[in-house]
């Protein structure tokens, strides 16, 4: 897929190329002989919410390791805030990775740790500062996604599963990132939770101005938190569009998905 395929799927109005975030061409990603993703492209543009989907075993989440530098490539590059990664030196590298933030599925937080302390272990990692700085910094992190202080002293034993998500959340946020990456960030909570982080997403991007890869398969996500979605299927991306273009595709996966019997209640309740 081209740059101007993209951009005829895109959002009315949505910027140039100049606003590209991230450039993903001809990716290729396989393990042993099976092929998971091949000649994949993929423009993210700064500033908006992108929701990645498709079926299971497409390679949403390849994808997104494979952009954190997590799952090797066998081929294919990453223009990464204009610089290809490949060409890199490690300090340029470091510099490219405090401007990601990442919230794994599941929340990845390390169990043996406070809340506190997992979200300044990026603040360990690329930063040196002193320990009363850092806990004031993770507390107004803690803050920025809705957690109360009181939480920064529990373990993750300790929170509910929304709590998680917002605690990971707040860690990805640790280093003041350009683009945060979200593996399925809303499974596993109920109904109501998951809404409220699509709104703390959206809130996050308008006040932060920040650009948001989400790899989900919520389709009220899709609607009411993403500008655009990219689908994947047949180890590459499809087509990327709005929503109203993904009701209106002919395509039957994407027919099905976005139309069928389950999309429909969803319709309907909204």
């Amino acid at each position: 897929m081209t740059v101007n395929n993209l951009h005829q799927h895109s959002k009315p109005g949505a910027g140039n190329q100049d606003d590209i975030l991230l450039a993903v061409r001809g990716l290729t990603v396989g393990f042993g002989d099976r092929v998971i993703l091949e000649n994949l492209d993929l423009d993210v543009r700064q500033g908006e919410i992108i929701g990645i989907v498709g079926a299971s075993g497409t390679g949403k989440s390849v994808l997104l390791r494979a952009i954190l530098g997590l799952t090797p490539k066998q081929s294919g590059t990453f223009i990464l805030f204009g610089q290809n990664t490949d060409q890199l030196k490690t300090a340029e590298r470091m510099k490219i990775e405090r401007k990601l933030g990442v919230l794994f599925q599941h929340g990845a937080l390390f169990s043996s740790l406070s809340v506190l302390q997992n979200i300044q272990v990026p603040m360990r990692e690329y930063l040196s500062l002193p320990k009363r700085l850092m806990d004031e910094l993770a507390i107004s992190k803690l803050e920025l996604v809705g957690l109360s202080p009181d939480a920064a002293h529990k373990h993750p034993s300790e929170l509910s599963g929304g709590m998680i998500k917002r605690a990971a959340l707040a860690r990805a946020l640790a280093l003041d990132p350009d683009m945060v990456l979200l593996d399925e960030p809303t499974s596993g909570l109920d109904p109501i939770s998951a809404e409220e982080f699509d709104d703390l997403i959206s809130k996050l991007r308008n006040t932060l101005g920040l650009t948001v890869f989400m790899v989900t398969h919520d389709l009220d996500s899709l609607n009411q938190a993403c500008d655009r979605i990219a689908v994947l299927a047949e180890r590459r991306v499809l087509t990327t569009g709005t929503m109203h273009q993904m009701q209106n595709n002919d395509h039957p996966w994407i027919r099905k998905y976005f139309t069928g019997k389950r999309a429909i209640r969803q319709w309907d309740r909204n």
